[in-house]
């Protein structure tokens, strides 16, 4: 089905996308806070950010695929409700029990954004897929730095509690908004749940487009949640000592460098997909040798933090258009399983950057973000090499079939 995406309508499902992956990053800035205020110790309060990305993990692999079975339009207003739920316990918990399960809770369903992208892509014209794909996505960005700033400003004057009250809202109003203002999107699949869950797998062990491109999501996402995630500590530190609200608008740097992204969806139209991935990544590795400057001046820091999300959502964006048109018909579970690794990736980037600054300090965390990047630059080099990944897509995709077999 292809009807075509209005302005509006990016707009919207961009919107979908902020409100939702808030859910999930809202608590980072604020966890100090939220942490003590919940009777958690110190060493334990990471359970809060934990909690989001495991549910949001779950739902990549278990949810995100029915968007392949049932109306996508419809699915995404259930998921964004559930989600709200989820954002309401939080708000509302009094233990940190409760609030680990909520945020749990928002994270299975806050994989609504995998379900808009499959959306979008389903919908959009061939021409207009990876113009419309990077608009959407942008909106994932947007929630995931802009909310630090937001939270960042609320949590030192109004409290942790009141952001995930407003996303609540937020997202109850999207789950009515959408139902009106977007296309039916109904599947006609005869595949049962079962077979898209294994057909998932066999992506993962024996296709070797999504393979490498699973890859450099890894790679790139690591070499991404280092830096949002490690930030805060030296900026924290001697000589700067910034508080959550500073902190909170470095976001702001990244938000442009990811906006910027945007045109690399028209890039990805225009044929140019795998050049924009290499060049993106070499971009990337680049960025870090300014994001490791951050003794004397923090103007480095800010541009190599604008440059680093161009290049991550560039390498995101064209990724994305590249598997939506290599599998038109399986969009949303293999949207579901590539995000999984982009899932373990940021994961990966927390938990190195955080060891390498206590260890050694910065400068040994942004070696490790750059590395990162240069392991997604060698994947996708050996891609080229092999010719794994058919260059832009130059074989029709009524020929691809999402389990290595003729279609049907």
């Amino acid at each position: 089905m292809t009807t075509g995406v209005t302005r509006a309508q990016r707009w919207l499902l961009a919107t979908v996308c902020a409100a939702a992956v808030s859910t999930i990053y809202a608590i980072q800035p604020v966890l100090a806070v939220a942490g003590a205020e919940l009777g958690l110790p110190p060493e334990s309060s990471g359970v809060l950010i934990a909690a989001g990305q495991i549910g949001y993990f779950a739902g990549l692999i278990l949810l995100v695929p029915l968007g392949d079975l049932l109306n996508r339009r419809r699915l995404i207003g259930w998921l964004l409700a559930l989600t709200s739920i989820g954002a309401a316990i939080t708000a509302a918990a009094p233990t940190g029990g409760v609030a680990v399960a909520g945020l749990a809770l928002a994270g299975v369903f806050a994989v609504v954004v995998q379900v808009a992208v499959a959306y979008v892509a389903a919908v959009s014209a061939p021409g207009d897929r990876g113009r419309n794909i990077g608009a959407v996505t942008s909106g994932v960005v947007i929630g995931i730095l802009g909310v630090r700033v937001v939270a960042g400003l609320l949590g030192d004057t109004l409290g942790w509690r009141l952001i995930y009250a407003l996303l609540a809202v937020l997202c109850a109003g999207l789950a009515v908004v959408t139902r009106a203002g977007l296309d039916p999107d109904i599947r006609t699949s005869r595949d049962r749940y079962t077979q898209i869950l294994r057909s998932m797998r066999h992506l993962v062990t024996t296709d070797r487009l999504f393979l490498s491109r699973g890859l450099i999501a890894f790679f790139a996402f690591a070499s991404f949640g280092s830096v949002w995630s490690g930030l805060a500590l030296p900026l924290g530190a001697q000589p700067w000592n910034f508080g959550t609200t500073e902190i909170g608008l470095f976001g702001l740097a990244g938000l442009a460098g990811a906006l910027g992204a945007g045109r690399a969806g028209r890039w990805a139209d225009a044929g140019h997909a795998q050049r924009i991935t290499g060049w993106s990544l070499a971009l990337l590795a680049a960025s870090w040798l300014l994001i490791a400057r951050t003794g004397f001046t923090l103007a480095l820091l800010v541009v190599g933090v604008v440059v680093l999300d161009f290049a991550v959502q560039a390498v995101h964006v064209s990724s994305q258009h590249l598997l939506t048109t290599a599998y038109p018909d399986r969009a949303g579970s293999v949207i579901g399983a590539y995000m999984t690794f982009y899932s373990l990736g940021s994961a990966l980037g927390a938990v190195t950057t955080t060891w390498a600054y206590i260890t050694w300090g910065w400068w040994a965390a942004s070696l490790f973000g750059a590395l990162y990047a240069l392991a997604g630059f060698a994947v996708w080099g050996s891609a080229q090499l092999a010719g794994s990944s058919r260059a832009d897509l130059s074989v029709p995709t009524s020929r691809r079939s999402p389990v290595g077999c003729a279609r049907k």
